[in-house]
C-alpha cells in the first residue's frame, strides 16, 4: 500500500511542476487539431471514393 501512495504523491508533485496552456492557448491549439482533422477526413473521404470507384471499374471490366 505504501508503494501506491508513493507513486500517487510522485505524480503529484510532478504535475505541480507542469506548464498548463493559457486558455487562449488551449483554445488555439484545439482549433488547429479540429481543422487539421476535418482537412485530412476530408482528404481521405475523397481517395476512399476515388479507389472504390476504380474498383467497381475493375470488377465491371473482370
Amino acid at each position: 500500500m505504501e508503494l501506491v501512495m508513493n507513486y500517487i504523491n510522485g505524480a503529484l508533485e510532478e504535475l505541480r511542476h507542469v506548464r498548463w496552456p493559457t486558455r487562449q492557448q488551449a483554445v488555439r491549439l484545439s482549433a488547429i487539431v479540429l481543422g487539421f482533422t476535418l482537412v485530412a477526413s476530408a482528404i481521405f473521404g475523397v481517395i476512399d471514393y476515388l479507389l472504390s470507384e476504380l474498383v467497381q471499374i475493375l470488377i465491371l471490366f473482370v
